[in-house]
């Protein structure tokens, strides 16, 4: 008798994208509940890769750009944000962390450092009114009174 878990499962390609969904194969996993298992499940192994570890299964998977997206941010009562990721879990928003990637993209360092994360749109844009400029066109965040530099990626997707 097959076990519960990824049995179902094992035989497709499981993807994380940039977008911040789950697919098996080329369809989009739209059970909310499924996506956040496997985002709650992601490990990574010593050479870079990632794989879902589901009690003692293990199923290998693509990650497209990072692990970790920002789905959201609330505000912390200090005039902060803390950032709301795909896991569920919180994080207090460190701008001095923030880096601009390739195409703009917003990413944020979290899970202790170890990991980037993609900030979807509405993260983004909830941040917006906060984007400054200078003279020179240098970019910077305006948080709680302080201008933050917008640091350039250093390429390495982690």
């Amino acid at each position: 008798m097959p076990r519960a878990g990824f049995y179902t499962v094992e035989s497709g390609k499981i993807s994380f994208r940039r977008d911040g969904n789950w697919y098996s194969d080329d369809e989009r996993i739209d059970n909310p509940r499924i996506a956040l298992l496997f985002s709650q499940s992601i490990k990574r192994n010593p050479d870079g890769s990632y794989y879902l570890q589901v009690a003692e299964e293990r199923a290998s998977i693509t990650v497209e750009d990072t692990p970790y997206v920002v789905k959201a941010l609330e505000d912390d009562e200090l005039g902060g944000f803390v950032m709301v990721l795909n896991d569920e879990t919180r994080e207090a928003l460190d701008p001095a962390a923030l880096e601009v990637g390739a195409g703009n993209v917003l990413y944020a360092r979290v899970k202790e450092g170890d990991a980037r994360a993609r900030f979807l749109r509405s993260a983004y844009y909830h941040l917006s009114d906060r984007f400054e400029s200078d003279d020179a066109g240098r970019f910077y965040l305006n948080l709680r009174g302080r201008r933050y530099p917008l640091g350039g990626a250093a390429g390495a997707n982690s």
